[in-house]
């Protein structure tokens, strides 16, 4: 007991010296605004915007992708398509819930989306199935602070560069008026509206598609829905083209096919054994649709011809699972069948794993792309031939098992 003052006063030292720490990085983070105020004059933001959007301003440290000196990094929250098996992220219940009340919009806003398909060439389903996915129809709304979340990935982030960039940006929104600083709300990674634009995508696609002067993505679903169409066609979306179709594969197909790069048009995987789900028809333009093979869980789940427009909702979101979700949330909204082939039980890696397997694929001469902690198509194709080349089953699948196998092997 006699040690315990000792022992408080220690603590009361820390806490102190805590204390001065966190606030000689306030105040190193507000001298860093206080720098942007030139970048943010030449966008033409007046120092009242400047102030008021700045003034007091802390950096939200429960922020993921933030790298703190003593501190681990955070992995990223609400980003089930990097963490979740493709079985748990398209949930049938979920599917079947967002649909319906798709179904409902569809009805509500066919004109608009008709005319929004007219000039951009996007189908209806689509943007609704986008619409659904990024923020359950605008039922769940953003509540982060977006200038305190840019302001804190500038400062803080990996991409400090993109998110300065971002920030001033968002200022230049509240100085021409788009949205008031109290409306201003954001993901945690400063997204923000009904389908979840940067400030950058704000000034490259939002549109005034309901005719009030304003480009207002937080509350008209008709420009948040335009804009979204805009983006979609600047990304590569190509007219009258569906974004996927479900096949049956040949039983001896080789899953290190499927990479966006090998692409035929659709006649010929016909001709290969790959068979349409449901049986369905092609047409003869269809046929000769370039599409790449996708298999999202290898060979343990339901296998797709990707065409060019899978790719350009990947620009949007770059996710295989969520291209899936959100194409066929879009089929389902005019077609109430699930995919024919169901999904099967697969654990999925964590990141900091997938990471090791892309360093250890990329070190052998496998992988030739972005170390991610993903398991895209072109990761799983280079686990494939990882497989092959070591005498294992060849499923395209990342597992605790397969990563083992890999670090103690030098081939």
């Amino acid at each position: 007991m006699k040690f315990a003052p000792y022992f408080f006063c220690g603590a009361l030292l820390v806490a102190l010296a805590g204390a001065q720490s966190a606030h000689t990085a306030d105040a190193a983070f507000q001298a860093w605004l206080q720098s942007l105020w030139p970048q943010a004059h030449e966008l033409g933001v007046s120092r009242a915007t400047f102030d008021a959007a700045t003034r007091g301003l802390e950096p939200d440290l429960s922020l993921p992708e933030l790298v703190i000196p003593g501190r681990p990094e955070q992995a990223a929250p609400g980003q089930p398509e990097f963490v979740q098996t493709p079985a748990e992220y398209l949930k049938e219940t979920t599917i079947e819930v967002l649909a319906a009340q798709g179904r409902k919009l569809l009805n509500q806003y066919q004109p608009q989306l008709a005319a929004i398909e007219r000039q951009f060439g996007v189908p209806p389903p689509l943007l609704l199935a986008i619409f659904g996915r990024e923020t359950d129809y605008g039922r769940a709304r953003d509540t982060h602070n977006a200038i305190r979340v840019l302001a804190t990935q500038a400062y803080l982030g990996k991409r400090k560069e993109k998110f300065r960039e971002e920030l001033l940006l968002a200022l230049k929104m509240l100085e021409e008026g788009y949205v008031k600083l109290a409306d201003m709300k954001s993901s945690w990674a400063g997204a923000m509206g009904l389908t979840q634009f940067l400030p950058s995508d704000f000034y490259k696609y939002a549109v005034d598609f309901d005719g009030d002067g304003r480009r207002d993505i937080w509350n008209s679903v008709p420009n948040a829905l335009a804009s979204t169409a805009k983006q979609l066609l600047d990304k590569g979306w190509q007219r009258d083209l569906r974004w996927a179709y479900e096949v049956h594969p040949p039983g001896n197909v080789d899953c290190t096919i499927g990479i966006p790069e090998n692409t035929r048009p659709i006649g010929e995987w016909l001709k290969e054994g790959f068979a349409p789900a449901y049986g369905r028809a092609f047409s003869p333009a269809a046929r000769a649709v370039p599409a790449s093979l996708l298999q999202p869980a290898g060979l343990y789940g339901p296998s797709f011809l990707a065409t060019r427009n899978y790719f350009a909702i990947k620009e949007y979101n770059f996710s295989d699972l969520y291209v899936l979700f959100v194409g066929h949330l879009s089929d389902r909204i005019a077609d109430p069948q699930p995919f024919e082939t169901p999904w099967g039980k697969v654990a999925q890696l964590p990141s900091r794993d997938l990471d090791r397997m892309q360093e250890i694929l990329t070190a052998r001469g496998y992988y030739h792309d972005r170390i991610d902690g993903k398991a895209g198509m072109k990761t799983r194709a280079a686990l494939g031939d990882y497989q092959k080349r070591n005498g294992l089953k060849v499923d395209c699948w990342p597992t605790a098992a397969l990563l083992a196998h890999m670090q103690t092997r030098q081939n």
